[in-house]
């Protein structure tokens, strides 16, 4: 295997583990906060809202962006360190 084709391969691995760790972080944040641990979050208010529905309504959206910049961030690293950057 040439080292250019094994770059490739431990690159997209590399990718795939940030993309599966950051969607796990938004699942998190957008299913448990939201849905399951609405409930035990509703005791808490932010901006006058119970913590729960906020976190339905804004905060995974707030999440998303976030990770989105994060994203961009570890792929700039990523694109230096495997030499595809431009």
């Amino acid at each position: 295997m040439s080292d250019k084709l094994k770059r490739a391969k431990a690159y997209w691995k590399e990718n795939l583990r940030y993309l599966l760790i950051l969607l796990s972080i938004w699942f998190v944040v957008s299913y448990g906060c939201g849905i399951l641990f609405s409930e035990e979050l509703n005791q808490f208010r932010l901006g006058g809202f119970k913590l729960g529905f906020w976190f339905a309504q804004q905060g995974s959206i707030y999440v998303f962006v976030i990770l989105i910049f994060v994203y961009v961030r570890l792929m700039n690293k990523l694109d230096k360190k495997y030499g595809f950057d431009e």
